[in-house]
């Protein structure tokens, strides 16, 4: 199991009342929604191993270099050059995330980045290394292109906390969007994501992109279809797509997830005891976490 940990925390932060707070006043809602939802996902689903994927680079150089616009909007800070870019977090879940790490590592789940990549890079990395079944955890439909029945690959999008998950494969990613997980990248580069800051094709829509695809394939097709006179486009979509040939050639390293991340040795076996039980005695009285830990403890247990 591969959690997009940023993405299930921000939920935790928005769904757990920030009257959630540690002994001093400060608030723990993010932290403490988290544990409860990495415990309820072992309980439900007893996984073998769990990876709680970091984004060590929110936003990669390389894939700025390639689309300029890539996630600007959520920058909140420019910094000196040389210096990444801040994203902008709520000013009271920023705090938080420090100690999301510090409990994560406390108890021994495996906290996986890799600099100069996002965690999405991460979970393909580990998707593509992974010999059996994998159900990766997110909010973010990017990782629907690592959807594969045929490995075992589904993503768990949470519906309402994690209680309540999509089960995503093929099946429903055809139903919904007429593509396989592949074929959601090029649905994706098409269509655009204002949340990602990519701009996809003009006048090219999610409908318009998936009927596109069901004619010619894929993106290579379509673009060999722009050039093909007898091709059965619309004149403003050939138009639209020939003027956007140079989008279409960068956006499918963008919007890809790397496979090659350069990631550190770990184990990603569940924890049945903390790594560093002082650390985490400390941390627990520090924050107010002893409900939380105890709950997410008993679904540790084999």
């Amino acid at each position: 199991m591969l959690l997009d940990t940023a993405s299930l925390y921000f939920r935790a932060y928005f769904g757990v009342p920030d009257s959630v707070r540690a002994p001093d006043g400060t608030p723990v809602n993010a932290v403490r929604g988290l544990l409860d939802f990495i415990g309820r996902l072992v309980q439900d689903h007893r996984p073998d191993d769990l990876v709680a994927c970091w984004d060590a680079d929110w936003r990669p150089q390389w894939r700025v270099d390639l689309i300029p616009t890539y996630k600007a909007h959520r920058v909140a800070v420019e910094t000196a050059a040389g210096v990444p870019d801040e994203e902008e977090t709520p000013d009271t879940l920023a705090p938080q995330v420090p100690v999301i790490a510090d409990v994560l590592d406390a108890l021994g789940i495996a906290r996986v980045g890799a600099e100069g990549y996002e965690a999405d890079d991460v979970i393909g990395t580990l998707t593509g290394r992974a010999a059996g079944p994998v159900d990766i955890v997110t909010g973010d439909r990017d990782l629907y292109q690592l959807v594969d029945d045929a490995r075992g690959v589904r993503v768990l999008y949470p519906l309402k906390g994690v209680g309540t998950l999509q089960v995503t494969d093929e099946a429903w990613l055809r139903e919904k969007y007429g593509v396989d997980g592949p074929g959601y990248v090029d649905l994706a580069l098409l269509r655009g994501d204002p949340s990602d800051g990519l701009p996809g094709v003009p006048g090219i829509g999610e409908k318009t992109a998936a009927k596109l695809l069901d004619a010619f394939g894929d993106l290579a097709g379509i673009m060999a279809a722009v050039d093909d006179p007898a091709a059965k486009l619309t004149p403003s979509q050939r138009k639209r797509l020939d003027e956007a040939r140079a989008y279409v050639a960068v956006a499918p390293k963008v919007v890809r997830v790397a496979g090659d991340a350069p990631l550190p040795d770990f184990d990603p076996a569940l924890p049945a005891a903390p790594r560093d039980p002082a650390a985490l005695d400390a941390l627990a009285a520090r924050w107010g976490l002893g409900g939380a830990l105890q709950r997410l403890h008993s679904a540790l247990r084999p």
